[in-house]
């Protein structure tokens, strides 16, 4: 049964230059995970803008309730390159409480604007 459903969109040029202004937001926003690929090299703005876009999506997902960590909700690639989430802490004690048990992950991001719809599954 879906419990929730998060929407998000971002301006890829927008947060590139809120990137470039403050240097430690990726390390805030993103784990070392996030911040790179799998090759180990840096991932570009329209990958960043996209698990950004998808963190903002499970906090709607889950009510926007305050004291949520960034680093409790990570967005990961499984070989083929397909992203899922992890939660842990804030994010993981919030879902719990709300009933959810599952998530599903889409990202997009074309045309400057990145994008990720979240569903949260009992």
């Amino acid at each position: 049964m879906i419990v929730a459903v998060g929407i998000d969109v971002v301006l890829v040029e927008r947060f590139a230059r809120a990137l470039t202004r403050t240097p430690l937001l990726g390390e805030r926003l993103f784990t070392e995970g996030e911040r790179t690929t799998v090759s180990g090299s840096p991932r570009s703005a329209e990958s960043l803008a996209a698990r950004f876009a998808a963190k903002e999506a499970v906090a709607k997902a889950l009510g926007a309730p305050s004291g949520l960590h960034w680093h409790d909700c990570e967005v990961v690639s499984d070989p083929d390159g397909r992203p899922w989430l992890t939660v842990a802490g804030t994010v993981a004690a919030v879902a719990a409480d709300r009933g959810v048990a599952r998530w599903h992950l889409s990202l997009s991001h074309d045309g400057g604007i990145a994008s990720a719809i979240v569903v949260a599954e009992a």
